[in-house]
């Protein structure tokens, strides 16, 4: 049956007799993003209860570095910090495992599974949100000063193709890693992001920043805009704004908001009580509802007004049977706070 049949059905019919195309379309929508290296669909992974916690808590399972702190709070925000202030939070690489880049990625993935979790802020400490790759050098021991500029992943070809390699399996995986993460994310740009620490906060879905906030481009270091960045500048600022940008390599937070870069912008020392506000608005809402909306909103930027409706026709009656869903008009009947379960 195809998918939009089944989402003109009725939602009694369509829960009793759960078509395959609800079943794929739920599964799609509700498991985690598969978060590897290509976007081409392939077939879904056996389907599995997502919403159970694990054994063990996502945190005790990651390993921790000085250089990006993970710290979860009791409201269910996580806050990923690069702490390189001295720096104004440059990257470091070296090591898959161990980089920054790849630090990112785990972590949100961390963040993504860990029930608990509600929305992903990624800020840094200090003045700067992150300044991009440490081309100056590193303090921290081992690492080589310029391995993150190319990326974290491993490569075994010579020449232009391991270049190409590491940029795509190296910083484009950490940007699906951000983009793809069912929750919502946030960037907090508290000050310079630069490089691709801009990229990373044009890959969150809602970015606020402050007077101090500066995007700065690749151009200091001889390189484009890449890693989604264009991508997403684009279609944030439009074309004419995104090529100035692109042009010039600076750009200011009071800009940034006039162009839609920022979705907000408010006085540096009120940006984490704010940060903390809008965290409190979205977790309000019943977290399927957040979750598919997310992802039909964002698979709609490159699709077409028949396949979104599709989509969301589809999508609707899964939502209406769902446990949230129902505590959701429980809780509007009985006048009461709703309390959702995510699933």
């Amino acid at each position: 049956m195809s998918g939009g049949a089944c989402g003109m059905r009725s939602m009694g019919a369509a829960h009793q007799s759960q078509c395959s195309s609800s079943k794929t379309l739920c599964r799609l929508l509700l498991i985690p993003p598969l978060r590897g290296a290509s976007l081409v669909a392939s077939p879904l992974p056996p389907a599995q209860d997502v919403h159970a916690h694990p054994k063990e808590d996502p945190m005790q399972q990651l390993e921790h570095v000085p250089y990006l702190l993970y710290e979860k709070d009791d409201s269910g925000i996580l806050w990923i910090k690069f702490n390189r202030p001295e720096k104004l939070n440059a990257a470091v690489g070296g090591a898959e495992r161990t980089g920054t880049l790849a630090k990112v990625g785990e972590y949100m993935r961390a963040g993504d599974d860990d029930p608990d979790v509600k929305v992903i802020v990624l800020t840094g400490v200090g003045r700067g949100f992150c300044a991009g790759a440490d081309v100056r050098g590193s303090d921290l021991g081992d690492f080589e000063p310029n391995d993150n500029y190319l990326g974290n992943a491993p490569y075994e070809a010579g020449g232009l193709d391991a270049t190409r390699q590491r940029f795509y399996y190296g910083l484009t995986k950490l940007m699906r890693d951000i983009s793809y993460v069912r929750k919502p994310t946030v960037a907090m740009v508290n000050g310079v992001a630069a490089g691709f620490g801009m990229d990373m906060a044009l890959q969150c879905d809602i970015r606020y920043g402050s007077e101090k906030t500066r995007f700065i481009a690749y151009q200091q270091v001889g390189q484009i805009i890449e890693n989604g960045g264009a991508y997403h500048l684009t279609r944030l600022a439009g074309l004419g704004r995104a090529l100035e940008f692109s042009f010039t390599g600076h750009l200011d937070g009071p800009t940034a908001a006039e162009w839609g870069v920022l979705n907000r912008i408010v006085p540096s020392d009120e940006l984490e009580d704010e940060v903390r506000a809008l965290c409190a608005r979205i977790m309000r809402n019943p977290p399927l509802v957040t979750w598919i909306n997310k992802r039909v909103i964002r698979a709609a930027m490159d699709s077409t007004l028949e396949t979104t409706a599709v989509l969301t026709s589809n999508a609707s009656p899964i939502l209406a049977t769902s446990e949230d869903a129902e505590e959701a008009r429980a809780a509007l009947r009985e006048r009461r706070e709703p309390d959702f379960a995510g699933r």
